[in-house]
This record gives structure tokens, C-alpha cells and sequence, in this order.
């Protein structure tokens, strides 16, 4: 049996393995690629899609149950290809 999580983004219901988990952490939404950190977590498809309409409708705020703004700088770098490693550097 394959777990199944849903998109906060887009709202469809997918295999845990194909979406992201974001957690916040000092208002600051941060990606959680081994799914291991404490706490509440979100999951989003890695798309800008799925994440912008995530955070135009403040799903996030929601679904990590937080008060106040989140930053979103992380997730969105991280969507842009900032912080991955690309062609094998370091």
C-alpha cells in the first residue's frame, strides 16, 4: 500500500513519493526532503504552480496551523533552481 498525501497547492491527492514536504520553522517555510523533521507539515506538488497558488491562497498558514506571515524566500529559491546542485558541482 502506497501512502497517499494531498497537494495544499493544487488540491489533487498523489503518492507521497512524487510531493514535496515543506515545514515552517521561524515563519520561514522551509523544504523537508527526508520528511523526517518535527512538527506539522505541508505537502505540494515541486511545482511553481502547485506552490504559488499554495501561497496566494495561504494554504500553508493553514495547513502548518501558524499565526502571523510565512516567508516563502526558501520554497521559492528552491523552485528556481537556487540551492540544488546542478551537473554534479558540489
Amino acid at each position: 500500500m502506497v501512502a497517499v498525501r494531498t497537494c495544499v497547492g493544487c488540491r489533487t491527492r498523489a503518492p507521497r513519493s512524487s510531493l514535496l514536504r515543506v515545514v515552517a520553522i521561524d515563519s520561514v517555510l522551509v523544504p523537508d526532503e527526508p520528511a523526517s523533521m518535527p512538527g506539522r507539515g505541508a505537502w505540494v506538488h515541486e511545482t511553481t504552480e502547485c506552490v504559488d497558488t499554495a501561497i496566494r491562497r495561504r494554504a500553508f498558514v493553514r495547513a502548518l496551523r501558524v499565526s502571523g506571515p510565512l516567508d516563502t524566500q526558501t520554497i521559492e529559491k528552491r523552485l528556481n533552481g537556487y540551492g540544488n546542485k546542478v551537473n554534479g558541482s558540489k
